[in-house]
């Protein structure tokens, strides 16, 4: 489609909005009514809920585009203003009436990261429930769902939830166009009435609530994630996006955080797995997740533009591969870092650090000739990025040629008051290779007298995964930083997390999911969801109570339960109380809507919950398990209304 603007198109009228809450309105779109000529044509103008006014105009551009390629009128300038005037004014009426009262009153919020994620990004079964509710008249009664797990990942007992963020962005943003609506119905085995059709153009999230733990909590199975309350058909509509958002996501954050506990605190981790990721979006993903989950940084640049997570990258194999010779190197000079010199030939200035490293008495015999078309490229990649050089060293062989190489292109930058960032290492022994090269760095700096070369960074990358950086941990290693991908944002040791979805109240008549595997047993009612910690400042237990149920109080002693076995109970005295779900989709109810916290708070906010965890819990190898528990009160219903649901058996 060309765009509006290589049309020159003009509209002759565009209707101002009353500022009456219309249905259009209520349904998030403005719709304006331009004529072309003698005929009308109404424009569907971009969602109100958009980044920027550039992108407004470019999006209500191609839909006036779309709209009027078949008319001969034009689109002036003063109407498209006139329409983007419109649009503003929609966009007050709706911030006035989102969602009741909220400290984010006036803010727009954006819609998911992937445009890939809209309604119609479900199963099929979740519209045909719709529409067998609808024809029921079931479709308004009010259900409330729960999202959780029901098994840790990883051989763990302990998980990482993430993805919140981006499902209050679908919820915020729930709407369906015609052309979706032409396509389900098209969909549907047999046909749909009128009346279902009118009710989908309607359907938005605004009488929906949503409950959730906060986004970089350490949580735990059983424990509901997410609360969802509203329309039955509604929030059936949900089920498989929120899903898809939570399950990867908590999956992904939970595998960089097992990463950074076996690396360590001091340890640099950067996520480097953007070409080995399950295309774009697994890709993306997991470098937003990743960072949540304790990473330093990502390679991925589309992920470091989006999000804001530091970029980290130097050069390939292939670089290095690519110069014969340090002939090539046509621009030798380099400026000092303070600016009042010029090295005009810094190829010479490295060879004659070269030749000092080679015959130096500490070093004699270890070093001999060096790789020259490798020497070439760390001299071409150090004039490029002086205040930057990171060297690749195992493109030829480590020791012999690699380090050496490095270590006089870094002396070279040293004279002219730079400061090299260190080497990477890809392959080989990577205990033994990062031992060797500190040892040579030690060396330098006691021989030539520089401080701190002794500490240069040792980067480590090459297929690593946790049980690498475990063994690299048992043997002893000097490596500063690890590179990691496949394994971290593949989740190779684990497929998926297992999110279930489960109704479990409707019209406040509370609902069980029985099975005989009494994992699958869900927990039914409306539930809050408590953190209660110990005097060491650990958590000790998760508890669920039924909503109506006092808050557990510090210093009071309370009753937890297994959910389903009896025998397992204790009394615990809280010194601290946390309270989990809280409210970040208020719907109609009047309750102030959470702040989506900024991405590097929910990444601190994860790290702090890993910090107040029993280590027993969080460790590698036969960690602890984590008790999460019921009320008294809440196991007693459980298993009243088990009996009740249970059909009795008959013997003959």
């Amino acid at each position: 489609m060309r765009s509006w603007f290589s049309r020159g198109r003009r509209a002759q009228d565009v209707k101002q909005c009353t500022g009456e809450a219309c249905d259009e309105c209520t349904r998030c779109w403005v719709r304006a009514e331009v004529a072309f000529g003698c005929s009308i044509k109404r424009v569907h103008v971009a969602p109100i809920m958009l980044q920027s006014e550039v992108r407004l105009e470019g999006e209500i551009s191609m839909s006036l585009a779309f709209n009027s390629s078949s008319d001969g009128g034009e689109v002036s300038d003063d109407n498209l203003q006139a329409v983007l005037k419109l649009v503003k004014h929609q966009r007050l009426i709706m911030d006035a009436k989102a969602n009741g009262p909220s400290t984010n009153a006036g803010r727009v919020m954006d819609g998911p990261t992937n445009p890939m994620v809209t309604p119609l990004l479900t199963d099929l079964y979740q519209f045909t429930m719709a529409y067998a509710y609808w024809k029921a008249g079931k479709h308004t009664d009010r259900a409330v769902f729960d999202l959780y797990f029901r098994k840790n990942p990883f051989g763990g007992e302990f998980t990482v939830f993430a993805g919140l963020e981006e499902c209050i962005k679908l919820i915020a943003n729930f709407k369906l166009s015609e052309e979706e609506i032409s396509f389900i119905c098209e969909s549907l085995p047999g046909s749909c009435e009128e009346g279902f059709v009118n009710y989908l153009r309607n359907i938005d999230c605004s009488d929906v609530e949503v409950y959730a733990i906060s986004e970089g909590t350490v949580v735990f199975p059983k424990v509901p994630l997410l609360r969802v309350e509203g329309p039955v058909a509604v929030v059936q509509l949900l089920e498989t996006p929120v899903l898809n958002l939570v399950n990867f996501a908590s999956l992904v954050a939970t595998n960089a955080a097992r990463h950074r506990l076996v690396a360590g605190k001091s340890k640099m981790l950067l996520e480097f797995g953007l070409r080995r990721a399950q295309g774009p979006d697994g890709a993306i993903s997991a470098s937003k997740y990743c960072y949540i989950g304790g990473f330093d940084a990502t390679s991925n640049v589309a992920a470091g533009r989006l999000f804001g997570i530091p970029l980290r990258g130097t050069h390939s194999h292939a670089f290095v591969s690519s110069f014969m010779s340090p002939d090539e190197i046509l621009e030798r000079s380099l400026r000092s870092s303070d600016g009042l010199s010029t090295c005009e030939d810094f190829v010479n200035l490295v060879q004659s650090w070269l030749s000092k490293i080679q015959w130096s008495k500490s070093l004699s015999g270890i070093f001999g000739e060096t790789n020259q078309s490798e020497l070439a490229a760390f001299m071409s990649y150090a004039l490029a990025f002086p205040n930057n050089f990171l060297a690749l060293v195992d493109t030829y062989d480590v020791m012999r040629s690699g380090v050496p190489n490095f270590c006089a292109v870094a002396l070279a930058l040293n004279d002219l008051g730079y400061k090299a960032v260190g080497i990477r290492l890809d392959s080989g022994d990577l205990a033994y290779l990062s031992g060797e090269a500190r040892k040579i760095f030690h060396t330098i700096e006691k021989e030539f007298g520089l401080p701190g070369f002794g500490k240069t960074s040792i980067t480590a990358s090459n297929d690593l995964n946790e049980e690498t950086l475990d063994a690299l941990n048992k043997q002893g290693h000097e490596v500063d930083c690890y590179g990691i991908g496949t394994y971290l944002v593949t989740c190779y040791a684990q497929a998926a997390l297992g999110c279930v979805f489960k109704l479990v109240e409707i019209n406040n008549q509370p609902r069980i999911k029985l099975s005989e595997d009494v994992s699958k047993v869900s927990i039914p009612c409306k539930k809050r969801c408590y953190r209660l910690y110990g005097r060491e400042g650990y958590s000790l237990v998760d508890i669920l109570t039924g909503e109506s149920e006092p808050c557990p109080k510090m210093g009071e002693r309370i009753l937890c339960r297994h959910p389903f076995n009896e025998s397992k109970r204790a009394y615990v005295v809280p010194q601290r109380v946390e309270e989990l779900l809280k409210c970040y989709w208020p719907g109609k109810s009047g309750k102030v809507r959470e702040e989506l916290p900024a991405l590097k708070d929910i990444r601190d906010h994860c790290i702090k919950q890993l910090e107040q965890m029993r280590p027993d819990h969080i460790r590698r190898l036969n960690p602890t398990p984590y008790k999460v528990s019921v009320s008294a009160k809440l196991y007693d219903f459980i298993h009243f209304l088990w009996l009740n649901e249970a059909p009795v058996g008959e013997l003959q």
